[in-house]
């Protein structure tokens, strides 16, 4: 028997729980992919079969948020329950395995998931052989997080609020404090997002509380967070995955490898992910100066490697120089192949103006343009329609870097050069 609110209908999480029924997954087993256009004729399917009416729309929902969470969990999609706002917090499988790995480490046996939302990275802590008490107040997520985690004993669910909980001192903690606000979407249905520490729940105060307490804590925060907030002695660990930055963690005690940042930069594998980390230098090369003309070649870095403030560690792999303090852009006399670097041949600087840029393309029949801007308040959008390129049918497109060079604003036209791995 499910619960029913007062006007008599079945909550979301009485629903959620139905899908975890037999009855449940065999109607889930039995839904085509999904796709729109068939939503209005397989719903009436469905109803002339006698499927519950509220149950076939909760399946329809599953449906739709698999179809999209494939993208990001892959196969595991599939397997898993959902609920839209989880989603978007919801942990890559190959980055999960990151985060069980540190507590195994630690040397942790059993790991309070505080805030565990869908349940994966308490789903890979488990498949580490971890023991996982998750903790999600919401009780819609909390109710897929139980399908979710269901095949493995070790773990469990309980709806409480993660700020009433406290891990014993021998145990580790995870921590994703929520960083969207709930309710309030844009125009493609995802909540915003919130950046400021001051805005996490758990508060940033509460999280630390918890590190103070337990052997081993990690915490799930934007790759927004500021290296200059990272407490003392902790481990700030930019992650990256296929070119997007996607998480920063701190860690606490025992998880505590090398106290202080690092870009951590993922590729996918058939089998999961291959990592590498990028730390800081201890000397690093200066900017270019006012007046000094760039080599060549611009590189720029993975998102992670940027988002963790580590410029100046590609400037020192390939024997380059940033080219304007905190641009984020390296030039350097010669290509130096690196998975974490994307390069560019320079063919020309120009000022930040639309005119001379204009001119410069127009000249050699440039119709479009690909504009990156990083270290100017020049808007993109505005600056390209600025050039009022006529671009017809086969007219080569050119890649604009709008940032400053030496000081000085400046408009770089640019050719991608491919990878070479």
């Amino acid at each position: 028997m499910t619960t029913e609110d007062p006007a008599g209908a079945a909550t979301a999480a009485d629903l959620l729980r139905r899908l975890h029924t037999p009855e449940g997954e065999a109607l889930l087993a039995s839904l085509p992919d999904y796709a729109e256009e068939d939503v209005i004729a397989l719903t009436r399917r469905l109803r002339e079969a006698g499927t519950d009416p509220a149950l076939a729309a909760a399946a329809l929902t599953q449906s739709r948020l698999r179809s999209r969470a494939r993208g990001r969990l892959g196969p595991l999609a599939d397997r898993l329950l959902h609920t839209a706002e989880g989603l978007e917090q919801a942990t890559r499988p190959a980055v999960a395995r990151r985060h069980a790995a540190r507590f195994v480490d630690a040397g942790v046996e059993h790991v309070w998931d505080l805030g565990c939302g869908l349940g994966l990275d308490a789903l890979a802590m488990a498949q580490a052989g971890l023991a996982v008490t998750a903790v999600e107040r919401d009780e819609e997520v909390a109710a897929a997080a139980v399908h979710n985690l269901a095949a493995y004993p070790g773990a469990r669910v309980l709806v409480a609020d993660a700020t009433e909980v406290s891990p014993d001192p021998g145990d580790g903690a995870w921590l994703d404090p929520a960083r969207r606000t709930p309710g309030v979407a844009d125009a493609r249905g995802r909540t915003r997002r919130l950046f400021r520490l001051a805005d996490l729940s758990p508060s940033w105060a509460h999280v630390q509380q918890v590190a103070a307490r337990a052997r081993a804590t990690g915490a799930k925060l934007s790759p927004g967070f500021r290296a200059t907030d990272l407490p003392e002695g902790t481990e700030a660990e930019w992650v990256g995955i296929d070119g997007d930055a996607v998480e920063c963690v701190v860690w606490w005690g025992a998880a505590v490898r090398d106290p202080g940042v690092s870009a951590v930069v993922g590729a996918s594998t058939p089998e999961g992910a291959d990592w590498l980390t990028v730390r800081p230098v201890a000397d690093p090369p200066p900017p270019l100066g006012p007046g000094e003309d760039p080599p060549p070649f611009l590189a720029e870095p993975d998102r992670a490697v940027l988002a963790a403030g580590l410029t100046a560690s590609l400037s020192a792999a390939v024997g380059g120089r940033e080219l304007d303090a905190g641009t984020g852009y390296v030039v350097a006399p010669a290509v130096v192949d690196l998975p974490w670097a994307r390069w560019f041949e320079v063919e020309e600087v120009l000022p930040l103006h639309a005119r001379p840029v204009r001119g410069w393309l127009r000249e050699r029949g440039y119709g479009t343009v690909t504009v990156k801007k990083r270290g100017v308040p020049t808007d993109p959008e505005r600056f390209r329609s600025e050039l009022r390129l006529r671009g017809g049918r086969g007219a080569p497109a050119a890649t604009l870097v709008l940032t400053r060079v030496g000081g000085t604003p400046s408009a770089l036209v640019v050719r991608p050069l491919p990878a070479t791995r």
